[in-house]
């Protein structure tokens, strides 16, 4: 075991990625000496990261080494994690919405007997949204989602010019009397920090940016922060949280380039590795016991019901090849006007790019390889979210008889979706379906997405002490000086994406910290 005056902190944050990145942000600005531990490396930019072998789970930063062995919900019997600089940010779609203002107070459809109950309200994260669009840079216009929250500032930067066949569905939607509005993206349109701008290339979501205008975490937040004093530990595995008398007092660590084991201490741990690894940390450190609410540590997993509508159109409607994941309508966010029996709040529709050809063989099924592959520049699609049910079925458990590599138990995840949560997400498949064929598809075909991208949920925050594990400043009840960051902390997953509402409320957290209130 390795230690030394440079082992010692204010604070050390587990993981780099929106939770762990924004709460850092603020504890810098309050003068903090802040270690940030990283599971994986840097990611490489350049023109690598345009090729088809440059998509996410065909890179290095996709291992198994700590496999999700899953029962039911996922892509096959085993699974694996993205562990980079810069967390999922570096793979994501860039889409950054705030929460609608009613997701605050679920839909008791929704909510069923779970539980579940948010001790915020959109005001008491509303400038921290703010403060996050900021930082990471979100372009958009909202003026015609007919559920945009309330802001006290606009976006950083416009929305861009819209792509032929963004103008297209947008052309389609409206004359379905919908409202399709900009998505709001973060990338760098030539704003900001005298960076690349975008190229309008079409590797973009689960591909990492070879020119670096995607404003992921690790281009954005973490570079800069190095030069604030951070001091980053990448490569290095955290596999216990070593608590006594109400406190950690000690994080225990595998150091990989060194091949040997090494020990943090801090004044606080502020836990951000996500909804998947930080209860799977949780669950190994044996910290549940000590939570009054330790039962739902590794429960209550959400992550969207998702799926892409693709619509086969006879001419490609992308002729000009380039960025095209712009749109959304929100007209059906709260449910269905035109249905009779409507199960209340539905989701969301999303503009998703033309996929590359070789990433389509790479996932299709075989039978469907070749004719896809083919007629992939034909195709365009819409992504549909419903929100998923919180259920305590769902979520993840370890098996601490067998251990992994660095001396993780075994991890297992068992995840289905409701009869509701099916239902919300067939409707809105209709509802893309209908507006890909006034643009002009022929054909549908429609891909379920069975990845844990938007996992949130797994260390809930609440009121009840003995129905969730975080109180509403996200500290480890139990464990004075612990915080969950990531999505695990959510209640409910809403119906947009998550990562700007992880980052407002990192950034919240991390204030209340700095300023002595946590």
């Amino acid at each position: 075991m390795t230690t030394s005056a440079d082992t010692a902190f204010d604070t050390i944050v587990i993981g780099s990625g929106f939770g762990g990145a924004m709460t850092a942000h603020q504890l810098l600005g309050a003068g903090q000496r802040v270690l940030m531990i990283e599971r994986g490396d840097w990611v490489e930019r350049g023109p690598d990261n345009w090729a088809p072998t440059g998509s996410a789970e065909l890179t290095r930063h996709y291992v198994k080494d700590t496999p999700y062995n899953i029962k039911a919900g996922g892509y096959g019997k085993v699974m694996g994690g993205y562990f980079n600089v810069g967390g999922p940010s570096v793979w994501y779609g860039c889409v950054s919405f705030r929460f609608r203002e009613r997701d605050f107070t679920p839909d008791p459809d929704v909510v069923a007997d779970s539980g579940a109950a948010w001790p915020l309200r959109y005001s008491d994260l509303e400038p921290y949204y703010n403060q996050a669009e900021q930082l990471i840079g979100v372009s958009g216009d909202d003026q015609a989602d007919p559920t945009r929250p309330p802001r006290q500032a606009g976006f950083p930067q416009p929305a861009p010019r819209l792509a032929r066949i963004s103008e297209r569905l947008q052309t389609a939607a409206r004359s379905l009397g919908l409202n399709p509005f900009p998505l709001p993206l973060a990338i760098n349109y030539g704003q900001r920090d005298q960076r690349n701008a975008c190229s309008k290339c079409r590797t973009c979501d689960t591909f990492a940016c070879a020119v670096e205008a995607k404003n992921d975490m690790a281009t954005t937040m973490v570079k800069p922060m190095m030069g604030r004093g951070l001091k980053l530990a990448p490569r290095t595995v955290v596999t216990r949280l070593v608590a006594d008398k109400g406190r950690v007092t000690a994080v225990e660590c595998f150091d990989k380039d060194r091949g040997e084991a090494v020990t943090y201490t801090a004044e606080r741990v502020i836990l951000s590795a996500g909804a998947i690894a930080s209860p799977h940390l949780l669950l190994a450190s044996e910290l549940a016991p000590l939570n009054p609410g330790g039962r739902v540590i590794g429960r209550y997993l959400m992550r969207h019901c998702n799926a892409m509508v693709f619509g086969f159109f006879p001419r490609r409607p992308d002729p000009d090849r380039e960025f095209h994941k712009q749109l959304a309508i929100h007209d059906y966010y709260f449910g269905d006007p035109e249905v009779k029996d409507s199960p209340g709040k539905l989701g969301c529709i999303q503009q998703v790019m033309t996929p590359p050809r070789e990433l389509v063989k790479h996932h299709l099924p075989r039978g469907l390889k070749t004719v896809l592959g083919t007629l992939v520049e034909h195709l365009t699609g819409l992504l549909v979210i419903a929100e998923d049910q919180p259920r305590f079925e769902n979520g993840l458990s370890i098996d601490p008889s067998a251990r992994d590599n660095v001396g993780l138990p075994s991890l297992w995840i068992d995840t289905r979706y409701t009869k509701r949560d099916k239902t919300a997400v067939a409707m809105l498949r209709r509802r893309a379906k209908r507006v890909l064929r006034r643009s002009g598809a022929w054909l549908f075909h429609t891909h379920n997405i069975k990845t844990f991208s938007h996992a949130v949920g797994t260390v809930r925050m609440g009121t009840d002490p003995e129905s969730s594990a975080l109180d509403e400043l996200c500290r480890f009840r139990g464990v004075d000086n612990l915080f969950v960051v990531d999505g695990s902390f959510m209640p409910t997953s809403a119906a947009v994406n998550p990562s700007l509402t992880i980052a407002a409320n990192a950034l919240r957290v991390g204030d209340a910290i700095a300023q002595g209130a946590a």
